[in-house]
C-alpha cells in the first residue's frame, strides 16, 4: 500500500497548495491513500465544514484533526455527517466523532486511521494516549482486521512522540508526529517495522513563524505583550509530510521518505 500523509494544514496557503498539487501527487506517485492533518486549516484555528470538503474534493481520503478540532464550531455536527474527518481519541468524553477509522484502500484492502493527543506540555490534561492507541491496535490488529495502520500522534514533545513511535513497533505500519508545524529530520523504518517521523512538519507558508505572518508572534516574544491576533501567512506553502509503502501481507513498511514539495523546502520526490 502507498500512503501519504500531509503535516498541519495552515490557512489558505496550505489549503491552496493541496488543492494546486494534491491530485497530480496521487496520479504521478500511484498513491493508495492521503491523509492530511487539517486542524489549522481555517485561518490557522481549527477547520470549517466548508474548508474540509475543499482539502477532500482535493484528493485526500481522510483527515485528522487534533486539539483545536473543535476551534469552529460548526465541526460539533458536521464530524457526525462527515466520516472521514477523524478528531483525537482521547480529546474528552462525549465528543463527537471518532478518533479512529478503518478506510477503504482498493482491492478489498483497509487502513487504519488512528489520532491521537499527548500529554507532555499541553496545554489540556488529556486522557493517557498509550492505552487509548493500544486499545484500537488489539481491535485492529496490524495485518488482520487492518491491512495497514497509521497513527497520528499529535503533541510538543518529540520524546512522547519516539516513545509512541516503540509502542507501536512492530504493531502500526506508521507513526507520525503533528502539531509543532516543524518537520524533522529523522524519518526512519523502526526495528520492528514501523515507519515513524517525529513530526511532518506542516503545509504552509514557511517564511512565518510556524505558520503566522511573523510580526505579531515576534513582537510577543520581544515585549511580552500582544497587540493584535494570529494570522496565517500567505506566501507559497511547501507540502510537508511522510511516504509510507507497506507490504499487503504483514502490514509492515517497506519504504519511507520525507516529503517536501513546493515553496521553501523542495525536496526529491520519493
Amino acid at each position: 500500500m502507498k500512503i501519504l500523509f500531509l503535516g498541519d494544514v495552515v490557512g489558505r496557503a496550505g489549503r491552496s497548495a493541496i488543492v494546486e498539487r494534491l491530485k497530480s501527487l496521487r496520479e504521478d506517485w500511484r498513491l493508495d491513500v492521503v491523509v492530511v492533518n487539517a486542524e489549522n486549516a481555517t485561518s490557522g484555528a481549527g477547520l470549517s465544514p466548508a474548508h474540509a470538503k475543499t482539502l477532500l474534493d482535493a484528493g485526500a481520503d481522510v483527515l485528522t484533526l487534533g486539539d483545536h478540532a473543535f476551534d469552529q464550531r460548526d465541526m460539533l455536527s458536521f464530524i457526525e455527517q462527515e466520516p472521514r474527518i477523524i478528531r483525537p481519541l482521547n480529546f474528552a468524553k462525549g465528543a463527537p466523532g471518532k478518533g479512529a477509522r478503518l478506510i477503504d484502500a482498493g482491492r478489498g484492502r483497509k487502513l487504519l486511521v488512528v489520532q491521537v493527543l499527548g500529554q507532555v506540555f499541553m496545554k489540556r490534561a488529556f486522557a493517557d494516549p498509550f492505552s487509548a492507541v493500544e486499545a484500537e491496535l488489539k481491535k485492529h490488529p496490524l495485518g488482520g482486521v487492518a491491512h495497514a495502520i497509521l497513527v497520528d500522534m499529535h503533541c510538543e514533545a518529540t520524546s512522547e512522540k519516539m516513545g509512541m513511535g516503540h509502542w507501536c513497533d512492530g504493531r502500526a505500519s506508521a507513526v507520525v508526529g503533528t502539531h509543532t508545524h516543524i518537520p524533522t529530520a529523522d524519518a526512519q523504518i523502526l526495528s520492528g517495522g514501523t515507519a515513524f517521523q517525529s513530526d511532518a512538519g506542516m503545509c504552509g507558508d514557511y517564511n512565518s513563524v510556524i505558520g503566522m505572518e511573523k510580526a505579531e508572534p515576534m513582537r510577543r516574544f520581544v515585549t511580552g505583550m500582544g497587540k493584535g491576533r494570529f494570522t496565517p501567512a500567505t506566501g507559497e506553502a511547501t507540502l510537508s509530510g511522510l511516504y509510507v509503502e507497506t507490504d499487503d501481507r504483514t502490514g509492515l513498511t517497506t519504504k519511507t521518505k520525507m516529503i517536501r514539495v513546493g515553496g521553501r523546502l523542495e525536496a526529491a520526490t520519493p
